[in-house]
């Protein structure tokens, strides 16, 4: 066995191993019970980020627990088409490479540029999953633009328009200028900026007066088909059914009273520009005011705006800033700190925008979306985001589907371009007769499907769906679903939506909604005020433990290039190996919102990945390949509990109480406590303790019964922690459990064996330790708390020898007298006690004594419960001894004087607590405990 890990190597071995021999695949005829997630399909952007990287390993972790547990387990992987991003990208990179944008190519063109970096991309993408170690049933691979996927999301379609669920309509939305499109209200981002609130004179029709009205959007007021006030404002009750006259446009604006304005806000009067603004929108249509667009989709003026045509929307206020000025008109500006829309994929601004556009009715969903979650028939993890889910479906608009792009599900609506009115919804290859016989008068929506409308079936149509697949049958509702918690509306909500109306069923039974990742930025001020962000190579420098200088500051903050904080998972793994990198990020889930990522903790779980490695090597050197190895015919013998020791009975306590645990936790989506108990169980009981206390038994040569029995339950030890750590760290336990059963083989198990060795040949029965059985309690009796207590204070006092020597400076080498004192010995405990001590502490001789005239004159000690620990002190130590407890007392005399004059001050006892004035009590006497034994043990020194 190589003496260190190299998972480059062994990661490619494994995973070849377990695709050829096809243990992802999922039997649809199978039996058993079914446990199936769909994978959150990664967009064809680009490569996987650590996101990506997160959600997946919580996924494999699932999907390969459940399959040690003997389900039929189905995780299907897909890639999402993801329409306005990969559109925008490809057109981007087409600019760079030709020099030539969308439109300078023919629609099939430019699909067909697009189809090719959807292949090239997803390429990468699934080379990338697979080098996470997702043991996905690559058979069943999807795509969201599939043949099977796009004829279901035509058939859902159709079914919502023949129930009138689906409409067409103008309507004002949200539009992206930069790509052209709608977007639906939730894929709209917010961000806060200073502006300015600009206030204009409007004359009255036909007079020298004029009123001022204030608005944050000149270039709209081309647009302004009304003015309006709040009802019964005494400021302008009297101009109301008057009339004023849009400056440059020349265009009559009637003066309205509406509930929705603010008195507040500016000079009380607001002029309405229902084209381009959601709230005048509806103002104008409870006052049936005109409706005039001054914009093209482009985001650039119209003919409407005269002489304004052709600018773009911020040209256009500058220049109408500067025509007001010039008319006498501007009347003042004053800063403004104004609500920005942006585009969630493109970061354009977004401009309020009349289109035709296709919607979903919402209303008819609201109760059941409502009652799903109420009802506990949809868990949603953890709970606290229902509230989140709550109020978007409270305050929930038709959901705009319509998308103007040439990549996507194209909408499955022919017109005809004599009459507007008629439209026939069609899905089948074959055109009808009423279209095909006079195909010149008709012809295809040409917009797209929204994106999140075809990811909304994708727990059911990855299954067949609309077809009644044997898949379907089985895996359908889904057991889970993992995702961030920031597509909780975009997509969680309108899957369920999805899936019940098409169904009748849930989409999944519980959905885990992990927090965002955030990294450590590093940044510091410049001379000129500005802030320069530090690259990655000098971030990881501080993450390391690098002093950090006054003047570079660090905060959590969303992955960002420009920040350097982007911590790429490929990199990782290349450094790291993706075992470490996989249970790294597990510890790292809560169920807190945000989720704090730094390279440090790769670096600590790559030392632990060495830790098992060093272990199983021990284990592998002086149980399997030692002079006197443990073979197949002295394993089935099975163990005697007879020859168990403390140590022994006390690792199996904690082992079944841990396998219980782990199971509770990876169940509850606990991710950071099941990866948390296992490392610490592994690291402080298992390596630590257990181990080092064995050693002895293993090299024995004089009670061979002893020595094969410790080395039966360290393999059997050993078996069990390999699964539990599987699904963690699936390729380093393939390389173990393959070691063990190359070594252990040509056996039959026997009825009349103990349960520990049963279960360990059951599981090396198995082909691999990825489908062998999951460990569960094995025995209940053996889970003894009261052992457990004991033992406790067994490593209590061996950590209080390690303690006094390190205090000290005693090296842990050298050999010492130790005394035990107890004035109610246990003989019990005593005889558990003393090997322990022998072995883990290098003692030259061991008094154990009742009586206090056994004991030495000069020692330093420490207490553990009712047992005193003693070390006999040279002249040297009684030096450094002295100089110790001298810096104790000093210590200790410091916090007695504060906590005294806390104790003095008579507002302190009047206002405090009681239980704060108690805790001070109990202090001050532990202190004063302290400080006489202090005393006592300088007396004696």
């Amino acid at each position: 066995m190589e003496k260190s890990y190299t998972h480059n190597e062994i990661e490619k071995k494994w995973y070849n191993f377990w695709e050829k021999n096809s243990f992802f695949h999922a039997d649809e005829k199978s039996s058993k019970k079914p446990y199936c997630i769909v994978m959150p399909p990664p967009n064809v952007t680009g490569s996987l980020h650590m996101g990506h990287a997160l959600v997946n390993t919580l996924q494999d972790i699932l999907i390969r627990y459940r399959r040690m547990q003997n389900f039929e387990t189905l995780w299907i992987p897909g890639t999402d088409h993801a329409g306005i991003s990969t559109q925008t990208i490809v057109e981007k990179n087409l600019i760079k490479k030709l020099g030539k944008r969308r439109k300078d190519f023919s629609k099939e063109e430019f699909l067909s540029y697009i189809w090719n970096w959807k292949e090239e991309k997803e390429e990468i993408i699934l080379s990338q999953l697979r080098k996470l170690g997702c043991s996905c049933d690559w058979s069943r691979l999807r795509f969201t633009m599939d043949e099977s996927s796009s004829y279901a999301i035509k058939v859902l379609f159709k079914k919502m328009f023949d129930d009138k669920l689906i409409y067409r309509d103008d309507y004002l939305i949200n539009w992206d200028p930069s790509t052209q499109t709608a977007l639906a209200d939730d894929e709209v981002d917010y961000e806060e900026r200073d502006s300015f609130l600009y206030y204009f004179k409007y004359f009255l029709k036909n007079s020298d007066e004029y009123i001022v009205i204030a608005t944050t959007r000149p270039e709209t007021m081309l647009g302004d088909t009304a003015i309006a006030f709040a009802p019964n404002d005494p400021r302008f009750v009297s101009l109301k059914g008057k009339k004023a006259i849009l400056p440059i446009i020349k265009r009559e604006l009637p003066i309205i009273e509406d509930h929705l304005i603010d008195p507040n806000f500016g000079s009380g009067l607001v002029k309405i520009t229902p084209a381009h603004d959601h709230t005048d929108y509806e103002i104008a249509q409870r006052h049936n005011l005109e409706i005039i667009n001054i914009m093209n989709p482009d985001g650039s003026i119209n003919e409407n705006g005269k002489e304004f045509q052709g600018l773009k929307m911020l040209e256009a206020r500058e220049e109408i800033i500067k025509k007001m000025k010039k008319l006498n008109l501007f009347a003042k500006q004053e800063p403004h700190k104004i609500k920005i829309g942006l585009s969630y994929r493109s970061k354009a601004i977004i401009e309020p925008f009349i289109s035709k556009q296709w919607f979903v009715k919402m209303e008819p969903f609201k109760k059941k979306l409502t009652d799903l979650i109420k009802e506990k028939k949809i868990e949603i993890i953890p709970q606290f985001w229902e509230e989140n889910y709550f109020y978007w479906i409270n305050n929930i608009k038709d959901w705009c589907i319509s998308r103007q792009l040439w990549w996507g599900h194209q909408i499955p609506v022919w017109y005809n371009k004599k009459d507007p009115s008629k439209m026939i919804c069609h899905i089948e290859e074959k055109l009808p007769d009423e279209i095909s016989q006079n195909i010149s008068d008709w012809y295809q929506d040409e917009d797209v499907l929204d994106t999140w409308f075809s990811s909304a079936l994708w727990p059911f149509s990855t299954l067949g769906w609309p077809n009644k697949t044997k898949e379907l049958e089985k895996f359908y509702p889904n057991s889970v679903l993992i995702t961030g918690h920031d597509i909780i509306f975009f997509w969680v909500a309108r899957m369920i939506l999805m899936g019940e109306y098409a169904t009748g069923k849930i989409p999944f039974q519980k959905t885990f909604l992990h927090g965002l990742i955030y990294s450590k930025s590093y940044w510091k001020k410049e001379k000129d005020g500005s802030i320069s962000y530090l690259p990655y190579t000098e971030k990881i420098k501080y993450e390391m433990k690098k002093k950090l200088p006054k003047e570079i500051f660090s905060k959590w903050e969303k992955m960002s290039k420009t920040k350097g904080n982007v911590i790429d998972p490929l990199d990782i793994i290349d450094q790291y190996g993706t075992d470490a990198m996989r249970i790294a990020l597990a510890s790292s889930v809560t169920y807190a919102r945000q989720i704090d990522l730094d390279t440090r903790r790769f670096y600590e779980f790559k030392n632990f990945i060495n830790k098992i490695w060093n272990a199983f090597r021990f284990l592998f050197q002086n149980v399997i390949k030692n002079q006197n190895p443990l073979t197949s015919e002295s394993f089935l013998k099975g163990l005697d509990k007879k020859l168990f020791t403390i140590e022994d009975r006390w690792i199996l306590s904690l082992l079944n109480r841990l396998i219980d645990q782990e199971k509770k936790y990876l169940e509850e989506f606990h991710f950071d406590k099941a990866s948390t108990i296992l490392y610490e169980f592994f690291w402080n009981e298992f390596c630590a303790y257990y181990l080092e206390i064995i050693k002895p038994y293993l090299f024995e040569k004089e009670n061979k019964k002893i020595q094969k029995n410790k080395q039966k339950l360290l393999t059997i030890i050993f078996l069990i922690l390999i699964r539990l750590l599987h699904p963690f760290l699936p390729f380093i336990t393939e390389e173990f459990f393959s070691l063990l059963k190359s070594h252990f083989k040509d056996f039959k198990i026997k009825n009349n064996i103990d349960i520990y060795t049963k279960d360990a040949l059951e599981a090396l029965n198995k082909q691999a330790c990825i489908v062998s059985n999951y460990p569960s309690i094995l025995d209940e009796k053996d889970i003894d708390e009261e052992l457990e207590k004991r033992f406790e204070k067994i490593k209590k006092i061996v950590s209080s020898i390690r303690n006094i020597k390190s205090e000290i400076n005693i090296p842990l080498s050298q050999r010492i007298d130790l005394y035990l004192f107890s004035s109610t010995l246990d003989k019990k405990f005593i005889d558990e006690l003393t090997p322990i001590i022998l072995t883990l502490n290098n003692i030259e001789n061991l008094h154990i004594t009742d009586n206090k005239k056994d004991l030495p004159k000069i020692f330093s000690s420490k207490t553990i419960d009712d047992i005193k620990v003693i070390i006999t002190l040279s002249s040297d130590l009684i030096k450094k001894e002295k100089i110790r407890l001298n810096k104790e007392k000093e210590k200790l005399l410091k916090k007695q004087d504060l906590l005294q004059k806390k104790m003095e001050d008579q507002n302190f006892l009047k206002n405090a607590p009681k239980n704060i004035i108690e805790k001070i009590q109990k202090e001050c006497k532990n202190i004063k405990n302290n400080l006489d034994e202090i005393k006592n043990k300088m007396l004696n020194l």
